[in-house]
């Protein structure tokens, strides 16, 4: 049976109902497609996808063109979950305008149901003007990658009390600007269930321990896809880049080798047919 559509308000009312909600990456159709299938109630196109699909060291140069271009490949196979598209750097901490015109084009171009972006009390006015705008928007906190080298690299974030309070303020503040889900990235487990307890909208956790209101991973990560690096907060499932790897090598050695392809990757042609051809080229 097809997934029903999930809505905004089925994520907000996850929280209220104590369900827990299931998020994950997908950067194309065919993760799409997967995502679909089984059935999770949210689907990121994230601008991790510079990392993990285009090879680059970090989310920084990935451009409004790169997320338009594969939010629209993962909603042709992406109907049931609720899809998030990513702002990348710099399409919204230039102005609130472009903020503004940069999230409608993810909507209007792309095809994502809402927005994310990251900040927290800083971006607050942001946030506000996008949701006025009618564009609903997930925020994101803790370790955002996009500004990780602010903030010292890709690492746990609300290590003291002090930076812990802050987090709990951008959770707050963001909140209060009109979010209607948190991502919360990296930080202790109990600062997680503190952020969770301490706002209405749902927060879901990548690295922020078990008692908040959903997770998140990286599919290429979660599955084993993609192993450059493997966050400590990631559970690989299952690694499917061996499999892979050793597919590629065997057809290798049978391309090399003559046994690939055999009569049963072939067509055939009948005997006349050939005859015929052979004496009209002269074989």
């Amino acid at each position: 049976m097809e997934q029903q559509k999930v809505t905004i308000q089925d994520v907000i009312k996850a929280k209220a109902e104590g369900r827990k909600l299931v998020m994950v990456t997908a950067y194309d159709y065919p993760f799409g497609l997967m995502a679909d299938e089984a059935g999770v109630d949210i689907v990121l196109v994230g601008d991790s996808l510079g990392m993990v699909v285009m090879g680059l060291e970090g989310t920084v140069e990935v451009t409004m063109e790169h997320m338009i271009h594969h939010i629209k490949a993962v909603i042709r196979g992406c109907r049931g979950p609720l899809v998030v598209g990513d702002m990348p750097f710099m399409s919204y901490n230039t102005s609130i305008r472009d903020a503004i015109i940069n999230a409608g084009r993810l909507l209007k171009e792309g095809g994502c149901d809402v927005v994310k972006l990251e900040g927290g009390v800083d971006f607050a006015p942001t946030i506000h003007a996008v949701v006025k705008a009618g564009i609903p928007v997930q925020g994101h906190i803790g370790l955002t990658p996009q500004t990780a080298s602010a903030l010292g690299g890709f690492k746990m974030q609300g290590r003291d009390a002090a930076a812990a309070k802050k987090i709990i303020d951008d959770a707050k503040a963001i909140e209060d600007a009109g979010v209607f889900s948190i991502i919360l990235e990296a930080v202790p487990a109990p600062l997680g269930k503190l952020v969770a307890d301490s706002v209405h909208v749902p927060v879901i956790g990548i690295g922020a321990g078990p008692d908040v209101d959903g997770q998140v991973l990286v599919t290429h990560d979660m599955i084993g896809l993609f192993d450059k690096f493997v966050p400590k907060f990631v559970k690989q499932y299952t690694r499917v880049r061996p499999i892979i790897m050793d597919a590629i090598k065997a057809y290798g050695k049978e391309v090399r080798e003559g046994a690939f392809p055999g009569p049963e990757n072939s067509f055939k042609m009948s005997g006349e047919a050939l005859s015929q051809l052979k004496q009209m080229i002269g074989k």
